[in-house]
């Protein structure tokens, strides 16, 4: 039985680790996606992505290496070769990888749910969880969810819930301020608001 997990990340950086980790551990890049917020533009289809510093491509490493990469760098950019810019409702523009991008563009045109959260909620996330997800990603977060064998659910859990945002601590944080829940119709955060968001959480709660 295959079971879905999931965790949001203040940092790309942060979120391309947990993809590190989780490739090295043999969890398949098919099985692994990712969904980042880029209201900012900071990943641009033409500009260079340097992640690693390590002077290529991360894109073209990946797709140079090819999907039996090993541990390390290369297994994240194994995924990120195949990383595309997507609007999605709600978020907004976002850079994604993997089979939840494209659930969520097909949810977004027939689930009532919608998006984001119609496409976690198919892939089995809970109806309580899956806005909160929705929710980090709009405010600036990095979302990484994989489908991985239940008897294996709780290893692969423990490499993802390194450096993860407590979701339960960050959305008292939002509800606060007086969020309620997440909604696909309202407006995405802008560039200076995911800005703020990062500022405000990118060293804090964890």
């Amino acid at each position: 039985m295959t079971v879905t997990i999931s965790r949001l990340y203040d940092t790309y950086s942060d979120a391309q680790k947990a993809v590190q980790g989780l490739e090295s551990a043999g969890v398949p890049h098919s099985e692994i996606s990712l969904v980042a917020n880029n209201s900012d533009n900071w990943y641009s289809s033409g500009k260079k992505l340097d992640r690693d510093h390590d002077g290529v491509d991360d894109r073209a490493e990946g797709a140079g290496k090819g999907a039996g990469i090993g541990a390390g760098v290369g297994g994240a950019a194994g995924l990120l070769a195949g990383l595309g810019l997507l609007a999605i409702p709600g978020l907004g523009p976002v850079v994604a990888a993997g089979w939840l991008a494209a659930t969520a563009v097909g949810a977004a045109a027939g689930a009532a749910t919608g998006g984001i959260v119609g496409a976690l909620t198919e892939a089995g996330v809970s109806k309580e969880e899956a806005p909160l997800y929705a929710e980090g990603v709009r405010r600036g977060g990095t979302l990484v969810s994989a489908r991985v064998p239940n008897a294996d659910r709780a290893r692969f859990e423990a490499i993802l819930d390194k450096s993860a945002v407590n979701l339960r601590d960050r959305s008292a944080a939002w509800q606060k301020s007086g969020w309620k829940t997440f909604d696909p119709a309202d407006k995405p955060y802008a560039a200076d608001e995911v800005r703020k968001e990062r500022q405000l959480y990118g060293a804090g709660i964890r």
